[in-house]
């Protein structure tokens, strides 16, 4: 039996593994239950008893030399399909691309605002969704029996008091102005809320910018200057802007601009209605009660207001004709903004 194992342990040695295939069959061969070395095991009671040890010790080396070639082979293969796939790869080759997500057309136009406003002076100031009536409504000189205090058209959360979603970023004027006194310039970007039928042109959430400038001597001529200057760096230093006789509770005097249509060039075309002129923004004075309401002394300081809507402002330059794909959420129009800067 001593000549058996030798036997085996040369086969085991002089056998070629040069593939998967052949290295499969070799476990098969000599290291599985029914191998070679498992069936050299009940041979063991036909040994003399004073030899069963060292017979026993010979069939445990045949076994480890046979697992050790197998682990050894077994380790080439990997590393060599390892080598082999390594090769294969060009490193030319470009980089799979990471497609990123883009910024949303209203976040673009908010932060075109903003940087504009900023250049020449304004900060930037917030200020809660949830209101009362006296920073919404009352503050800003709304009489008692106006319709936007009515349900058809704000959303209330409660009543006596009146807690409601602000109708529009003016609350922000309001807190402002109650605890810092003029100078004051600041912009108050934000989202609003009303309660109208969403279409085409309307919402019932909406976001705004809003702006108000109080000092002494401030003067209808700061804010069409600076209403002016907005409309050249948003709109292109062709644009011309008009103003229109309007009312607003909080405003006296009170206007509605519009700019030269910049699709047509103030020929007349579609987006404008054929007139040139396109509507962008209202303002403003301040009414003398907003300021006295708010602790400022109306006969020492004046200042202006002015509001615009971003989707307005990004229908225009953006060319877009209805105002829910902003929250629609559609990749295929989002995807036209992502090299827009």
């Amino acid at each position: 039996m001593l000549t058996k194992i030798a036997e085996l342990l040369e086969e085991v040695k002089n056998y070629p593994i040069n593939s998967a295939e052949a290295l499969k069959d070799f476990h098969l061969k000599y290291l599985s239950k029914k191998g070679e070395i498992s069936n050299l095991m009940p041979f063991i009671k036909e040994v003399a008893p004073e030899d069963r040890k060292t017979f026993g010790q010979k069939i445990n080396e045949l076994k480890n030399f046979a697992e050790d070639k197998f682990k050894n082979a077994q380790t080439e293969q990997e590393q060599a399909a390892d080598a082999g796939a390594a090769a294969e790869f060009d490193l030319t080759l470009p980089i799979i691309p990471n497609e990123l997500g883009t910024v949303h057309p209203l976040t673009l136009t908010r932060q075109r605002i903003i940087e504009i406003f900023e250049r020449i002076g304004f900060n930037v100031e917030d200020g809660p969704e949830i209101e009362d009536d006296w920073h919404n409504f009352t503050a800003l000189n709304f009489p008692p029996n106006h319709p936007a205090r009515e349900m058809q058209d704000t959303f209330f959360i409660e009543k006596n008091p009146d807690i409601l979603l602000r109708t529009h970023t003016s609350n922000v004027q309001i807190r402002l102005m109650e605890r810092q006194k003029p100078p004051i310039r600041a912009i108050m970007p934000g989202r609003v809320f009303r309660n109208e039928a969403i279409t085409a042109r309307a919402h019932c959430i909406f976001h705004q910018v809003e702006g108000l400038y109080v000092d002494e001597n401030v003067s209808l001529v700061d804010l069409k200057q600076t209403l002016f200057h907005f409309a050249k760096e948003m709109f292109g230093k062709d644009t011309k802007i008009r103003f229109r006789s309007s009312f607003f509770p909080f405003t006296e005097v009170s206007a509605e601009v519009d700019i030269s249509c910049f699709i047509c060039k103030g020929k007349g075309c579609n987006v404008c209605k054929q007139t040139g002129w396109v509507e962008i923004l209202g303002c403003g004075m301040v009414d003398p009660n907003v300021l006295e309401s708010c602790g400022i002394d109306s006969n020492r300081y004046t200042g202006f207001a002015f509001g615009m809507g971003i989707e307005r402002i990004a229908m225009l330059k953006y060319n877009i004709r209805d105002l829910r794909l902003f929250t629609e959420n559609d990749v295929r129009f989002l995807r036209q903004f992502a090299n827009v800067v």
